[in-house]
């Protein structure tokens, strides 16, 4: 069983990835902690193990960088998965040279959740497996477990038009809806909805009501910030 801590000054983040945790086959949570300075003395209590940490990077009391810093220089073998909402390059190059495994941008689906940590859970079972010296091929196969599939996009949905119509919405001042789309980028209503049901479902936008001409209000979209 793996032991997770999960580390949210958001108290309700820590709720939820508490029980995303507790949904997966293998792990379980052995502690919270609300900020960096918990975090750092949950990692120091020498009487409860810990082999994993869902880290949120941004914390009043102190950086999640801070914290993984910390614990590279003690020596302390904790895995760190990065879940947070800073997406620039920098922090994330940061991120993965100070040795975190995984980094998973807020806010996400339990889909994705799940996917790193079944990727994480195969990278550990898989050094289980290793005895002694390992091949090349054994070397790749390890590595190559630690990094998850994207999902699929639905049948129909293409890569590129979705790129389009996330950063659409993503630039957009006000919420759009499927008409302001097709509009915009030139495809039928049908098609925009699609695409737009989609960044919904992978969390990347909110639906919200607008409410205008009498009748059933129209659905727009809002980029998820």
């Amino acid at each position: 069983m793996i032991r997770v801590l999960v580390v949210d000054d958001d108290a309700l983040a820590v709720e939820l990835h508490t029980a995303y945790v507790e949904r997966v086959d293998g792990f379980v949570v052995v502690g919270q902690a609300g900020g960096a300075r918990a975090a750092l003395t949950a990692l120091a209590d020498p009487d409860r193990a810990i082999d994993l940490v869902l880290l949120d990077l941004t914390m009043p009391d102190g950086g999640g960088l801070d914290v993984v810093r910390r614990l590279r220089a003690s020596g302390a073998g904790v895995d760190i998965i990065a879940v947070t909402a800073v997406r620039d390059s920098e922090t994330v190059r940061a991120a993965v040279s100070a040795g975190v495994v995984h980094y998973l941008i807020k806010p996400f689906t339990f889909a994705a959740f799940r996917e790193r940590l079944e990727a994480y859970r195969a990278y550990v079972d898989g050094l289980a497996r290793a005895a002694g010296h390992t091949t090349q091929s054994e070397v790749d196969a390890l590595l190559g477990a630690l990094r998850a599939a994207p999902p699929r996009l639905p049948k129909g949905l293409a890569e590129e038009t979705l790129a389009v119509v996330a950063e659409r919405v993503r630039a957009a001042g006000s919420p759009l809806s499927s008409t302001d789309v097709a509009e915009a980028e030139g495809v039928s209503r049908v098609t925009a909805r699609r695409y737009l049901e989609h960044l919904a479902e992978i969390g990347r936008v909110h639906r919200e009501p607008r409410y205008g001409a009498p009748g059933r209000p129209e659905i727009v979209y809002a980029w998820a910030r």
